[in-house]
């Protein structure tokens, strides 16, 4: 079994980030924490080891710790209190030499184990004597099979330990392939069955996820669909961790009550399109009978309930839901902040680990680094806009978690409102289906201000130069009224190869109200390669100082410099106007 958490690797030095980086390319969404100061290109750096290492524990993150065993045990001893609730704790060495799994043997510390030391090409030093008799454990079963008394395990080891028998009820491979004391006479018994039962200290019972639960419509709230589901599966006596999945047509995969229902049986929702559902639908099944059939194959029993948009099957074989149908599609919109990987959210770091396909301008995807290892790259122009967005939904509605990569702030002059534009005046219908959410990013204009001081620090406003998408009539009045009404300004895209005339128009509009010696920030490259932060007048505004890699801010009438001891400026604007 192993964790349905993503684990976090954890290195203290330099030297064990190529191993972390093996591990990690077969742990899906792992993410790889560092030591301050003595690793670089981690996802997350830290710099008191204890603290992160326990707050990673009691969130019930597996840990991989690449350091001495003897480090992690004295960290987490104050927190080790009941095994059944730990999470899987493994010390690695720093060479990749050796894999010691330490805790978790209830949460599948040594299938991790094993998978770990695969990878790195050495045997893991598993010290369970059951999975050392055996070749199985039988507390933390395969995907698919959910042992439903493991308050009996121990003693029922204990016995096989010391030459009881065991009696095999059911088909499990995993069991029977194993060297377990088989025997039709044993007085220990293991059943394999999806129907609800009373275990009891010599039964071992084991549910496999051969259920698929279909969903063709739905009515009423949470909680009364929840309680519906459930009444059903008590009526039809199946245990409700046989459950495999919640399946359903992708029409109503926006549906927040689907996902409810999974929810509470800790199981994944998936989806059919129509076009997977038509042959089913012609023979004369119901919608909910040809999800259902589609979900566990035409092996499946279709069972009987008094709800005609629920229907439930049973295959005779687990299910694996990640080979049904598809995904509800997600599409998060997400801000890297200017360009420093210290400057991007822990959220949009998540996304990015999750995500399976990343879309955006070729510049700002590179960006993104290590982050992007292992996913889909659709790179495009910067001018794309359109084209981009309805290529990040039309992947998304396929059932692909899909990562639109802006710099900044996703939704200050970037990608987060092209999708929503696409969305209101092109939409497919299978759009309706998608997931969308904005991650929002340190945009330059804050990044700019906090490199200097803080010239944003009263009123301010954003105005672009750019007149592709907007007349420059429509940017004069904007500078206007904003010069007028003494905002401090963030002028994007100031100057392109294209357009060098209108950073001289907007300054000449701002000296008929501002002074020559107006500070103005020049901020270009920031959080990348080559940063440079600059302060003039506003009468020494000109293109010639400006490109689309800057942001210019503006200050008010009361915007101050400050000329410190080292040489360097400061630049504010008073919190109080007067």
């Amino acid at each position: 079994m192993m964790p349905k958490v993503a684990p976090a690797v954890v290195v203290l030095g330099q030297n064990s980030v190529a191993v972390a980086r093996k591990i990690i390319s077969v742990l899906p969404g792992a993410t790889l924490y560092g030591l301050a100061g003595r690793t670089w290109e981690v996802d997350v750096s830290f710099s008191n080891f204890g603290e992160t290492l326990r707050e990673l524990f009691a969130e019930g993150r597996p840990l991989i710790g690449i350091c001495a065993a003897g480090i992690l045990i004295r960290t987490l001893a104050p927190m080790i209190s009941d095994k059944r609730q730990e999470p899987p704790v493994l010390a690695v060495a720093e060479d990749g030499s050796a894999v010691v799994p330490l805790l978790g043997g209830l949460s599948g510390v040594n299938d991790l184990a094993r998978r770990i030391a695969e990878v790195l090409d050495v045997k893991a030093a598993i010290t369970t004597t059951g999975d050392i008799r055996f070749r199985t454990a039988l507390l933390s079963p395969p995907p698919g099979y959910h042992l439903a008394n493991p308050d009996d395990a121990k003693t029922f080891i204990s016995d096989l330990l010391a030459g009881a028998q065991v009696k095999l009820e059911g088909t499990a491979p995993w069991l029977s392939n194993s060297q377990l004391p088989i025997d039709p006479n044993g007085n220990l018994i293991i059943k394999i069955s999806d129907r609800l039962s009373h275990p009891t200290a010599n039964c071992l019972v084991y549910h496999p996820a051969t259920i698929a639960i279909a969903i063709s419509d739905i009515s009423g709230t949470n909680d009364e669909v929840v309680a519906s589901v459930q009444q059903l599966l008590a009526d039809a006596e199946l245990a409700p961790a046989s459950v495999a999945g919640i399946f359903a047509p992708i029409n109503i995969s926006a549906n927040h009550a689907i996902h409810a229902v999974a929810s509470a049986l800790g199981v994944p929702a998936r989806f059919f399109t129509s076009n997977q559902l038509e042959n089913l639908q012609s023979q004369g099944y119901s919608l909910a009978q040809a999800v259902a059939i589609a979900a566990t194959g035409t092996s499946g029993k279709l069972i009987s309930t008094a709800e005609t948009e629920i229907a439930i099957a049973i295959s005779p074989h687990p299910i694996d839901p990640s080979t049904i149908g598809q995904p509800r599609g997600r599409l998060a919109v997400i801000g890297t902040g200017p360009g420093s990987s210290q400057w991007m959210s822990p959220e949009v770091k998540e996304i990015l680990k999750s995500a399976t396909d990343l879309v955006g301008y070729t510049t700002y995807l590179n960006l993104v680094g290590s982050l992007a290892e292992g996913k889909q790259r659709h790179d495009s122009d910067n001018r794309e806009e359109i084209a981009r967005a309805e290529m990040a939904l039309d992947l998304a509605a396929e059932g692909r978690y899909v990562a639109v990569v802006s710099s900044g702030d996703p939704g200050i002059y970037a990608m987060a409102t092209a999708i929503f534009e696409v969305l209101d005046r092109h939409t497919k219908p299978e759009w309706d289906s998608i997931d969308i959410h904005v991650a929002p990013g340190i945009s330059a204009m804050q990044a700019a201000a906090a490199a200097i001081g803080a010239p944003l620090g009263h009123d301010f406003c954003a105005i672009s130069l750019s007149d592709i998408l907007k007349p420059w009539s429509i940017i004069e009045q904007r500078i206007a009224a904003a010069a007028e009404a003494d905002f401090a300004i963030a002028f994007y895209n100031p100057v392109s190869k294209e357009r060098t005339w209108q950073l001289t128009e907007a300054r000449d509009i701002l000296l008929r109200y501002r002074t020559p010696d107006t500070p103005v920030v020049l901020g270009r490259n920031l959080g990348r390669l080559g940063q440079a932060v600059k302060v003039i007048t506003l009468e020494e505004l000109a293109p010639a100082v400006a490109d689309m890699r800057t942001i210019i801010l503006v200050g008010s009438s009361k915007t101050r410099t400050i000329q410190r001891s080292d040489g360097s400026i400061s630049v504010y604007t008073p919190r109080r106007y007067g």
